[in-house]
């Protein structure tokens, strides 16, 4: 029997491993970690993990601690007579507490050389029931492995399987970027580059290397400002382009530059500062196009209005020309034709009426200031007549030479740009919200089973069955589209399913593809878990004569719009049903969950009763999206 001492470290050793799973994305680091944690929870000189291989053909050693570092990639057949695949394969730990007298299993013959007397096995699970391997525990000498041990690590393997989940998701995310790199690489148009804080080069890709000239070995710690001309370096344009991006975030990078041979090519592009999480800066990202023929085009074009616009007409940006705070004196018929608006709509400052409404601040306060910044570079959306969709677009501008306060500028369609950054802020926020959300419910989950077992059985029956309805959910999360919700018929009956095998008793009672709302998913399975789990083994589903009656239905919210969803859990027959004001059948924590955590997570309304027969509960939460549209 554990004494308090021991039972405090395994509670301080579990949260110290969630605290640095929490902050490592490196699998092989969490899983050393997690083997030197357990091998000093249960006091064992060595542990290890394993990791399944080969389509369940294999075992293959993915961590370890007291052992010799070659043992890692170790590769074992998952044989039907070992201890390791037993486990594995009936999900259930399996103990060798004297290697020697062992019958009933083999042991691996390395296992036997390095002196390993006794073992422990734990399968490992991802979320969705997935086998992925093994936690194993060994001693040198004959150990007895007692229940709490054995409790322990089944606690310690449920929480790695979410753990290890999350590692992954993060690797493929990484191969996402990787993949988006590789794009980067491949367009040679542009010339996309890298700077450290003090503006030497630190990423020089291909394109950058067509069009300026230098490799990325000759380019690599050499400084920005030499890619800048000399009368532009004399006015120290480099130095303002830099701490502007500092300052502002980004500066215009639209003029001309060297390359490596002396000659000069025209960049249209943008220098953007990058910040570490602390807001300090990490570096620069200068991204150009070679436009140095539309330059040149563009400057001719200056000296004939006519000649001017049969050119412009042939590129596929909207162009226009304008004076100052952006008073427009001419659109091209690119604009005519994505907007709708003809050329003498657009004059003046009508072409605002195609710019989104939301935008028409943002983009006049960047006329304001461009005269003094010394060219215009600025996103907003732009109405397409086509069909009423606005479209996000780049517009860039500089006052034309020769022609005072004139300037040609160009909107640009970036709406797959925007989309794919969209994308990828939207995946790494879901699964950072949902990392911090499930080990957020464990723990607190781990905290009030703790509260209220009475023995360390109890809790480990108790924590288990609770977190298999959390890993339910989760399942049911991840199999989920994009536009997706859970439906209540579909957790009912994921709940149902892991508790009652015969249905005879339950009568069910509501409309199906009620959908709910992701957030609150996960605390609402929590008492429908706790309310079947009272109903077997106290409740009408203990009672030979016993009923449960589930009614369910939407109704209007506290304000008369929002959806609500209304659960009704009656039982009927039980025999033997304490008093009212008994203590609470079972540890207390589903009546405690029902009547003060769903008011306070979900502003939900919920009743308890204890009748004379059975329990009556209702549930009223805003949860509820309606019925799924098909």
């Amino acid at each position: 029997m554990l004494d308090h001492r021991q039972l405090i470290k395994r509670q301080q050793l579990l949260a110290d491993f969630g605290e640095f799973a929490l902050r490592s994305d490196d699998l092989d680091q969490v899983l050393r970690e997690a083997c030197r944690l357990v091998s000093d929870a249960v006091e064992t000189r060595r542990s290890k993990v394993l990791e399944i291989q080969g389509g369940g053909e294999k075992l293959r050693v993915r961590a370890a601690v007291g052992w010799q570092p070659d043992i890692v990639g170790l590769e074992l057949d998952m044989d039907d007579h070992t201890s390791e695949t037993y486990s594995i394969r009936t999900g259930e730990p399996v103990i060798t507490q004297d290697v020697t007298t062992e019958k009933r299993f083999k042991t691996p013959n390395f296992m036997r050389e390095a002196g390993v007397a006794a073992l422990a096995n734990v399968p490992i699970f991802l979320p969705g029931n997935r086998a992925y391997g093994l936690l194993q525990v060994d001693d040198v000498e004959p150990r007895d492995f007692g229940e709490e041990d054995t409790q322990f690590l089944r606690t310690y393997a449920t929480i790695l399987g979410p753990v290890i989940d999350r590692l992954y998701k993060v690797q493929a995310l990484q191969s996402t970027t990787e993949r988006f790199a590789l794009v980067v690489e491949n367009a040679c148009d542009y010339a996309i580059f890298v700077a450290d804080p003090q503006d030497r080069i630190v990423d020089w890709h291909k394109g950058a290397q067509k069009i300026f000239g230098w490799t990325a070995e000759e380019a690599a710690g050499m400084s920005g400002s030499k890619l800048f001309t000399l009368e532009d370096r004399a006015r120290g344009e480099d130095r303002k382009e830099i701490e502007t991006a500092r300052r502002e975030g980004s500066a215009p990078d639209v003029r001309w530059h060297l390359r490596k041979d002396g000659s000069r090519v025209f960049l249209d592009g943008s220098t953007m500062c990058l910040r570490n999480p602390d807001g300090s800066v990490r570096g620069f990202l200068k991204i150009g196009q070679d436009v140095t023929e539309r330059h040149r085009t563009e400057q001719q074009l200056l000296e004939s209005e006519a000649l001017q616009r049969a050119l412009i007409a042939g590129v596929p940006q909207l162009v226009w020309r304008a004076r100052s705070v952006g008073f427009r004196i001419w659109s091209s018929p690119q604009w005519e034709r994505f907007t709708g608006q003809r050329d003498e709509d657009s004059v003046g400052m009508g072409w605002l009426n195609a710019v989104h409404p939301d935008d028409r601040e943002l983009v006049t306060a960047a006329w304001r200031g461009a005269e003094a910044k010394g060219g215009l570079d600025c996103e907003y959306r732009i109405r397409r007549a086509s069909d009423g969709e606005y479209v996000w677009h780049h517009s860039r501008s500089l006052p034309g030479s020769g022609l005072g306060v004139e300037w040609l500028g160009t909107c640009t369609d970036v709406q797959e740009l925007k989309e794919l950054q969209s994308s990828q802020e939207i995946m790494l926020a879901e699964l950072q919200h949902r990392t911090r959300n499930i080990v957020a419910v464990i723990r607190s989950l781990l905290l009030k089973t703790i509260e209220s077992s009475l023995t360390l059985e109890d809790f480990g029956e108790a924590f288990g069955n609770r977190l298999g309805a959390v890993a339910r959910v989760q399942s049911l999360l991840a199999h989920l589209g994009d536009y997706d919700r859970i439906t209540f018929d579909d957790l009912l009956e994921a709940e149902l399913a892991a508790h009652v095998s015969d249905r005879e008793k339950i009568k069910l009672d509501g409309p199906p593809g009620i959908r709910l709302r992701s957030r609150a998913v996960q605390t609402f399975a929590l008492a429908l878990h706790e309310l079947a789990t009272n109903a077997v083994k106290y409740g009408a589903l203990a009672s030979p004569q016993g009923c449960l009656t589930i009614r369910w239905r939407l109704e209007n919210g506290y304000n008369g719009e929002t959806p609500a969803l209304l659960l009704e859990w009656v039982e009927t027959g039980v025999e033997n049903m304490p008093a009212a004001d008994a203590p609470a059948q079972g540890s207390g924590y589903g009546r405690e969950l029902i009547e003060r955590a769903l008011p306070y997570q979900l502003k939900a309304k919920t009743t308890y009763e204890m009748g004379a027969d059975g329990i009556r509960c209702t549930i009223l939460a805003p949860i509820a999206f309606g019925p799924r549209k098909e």
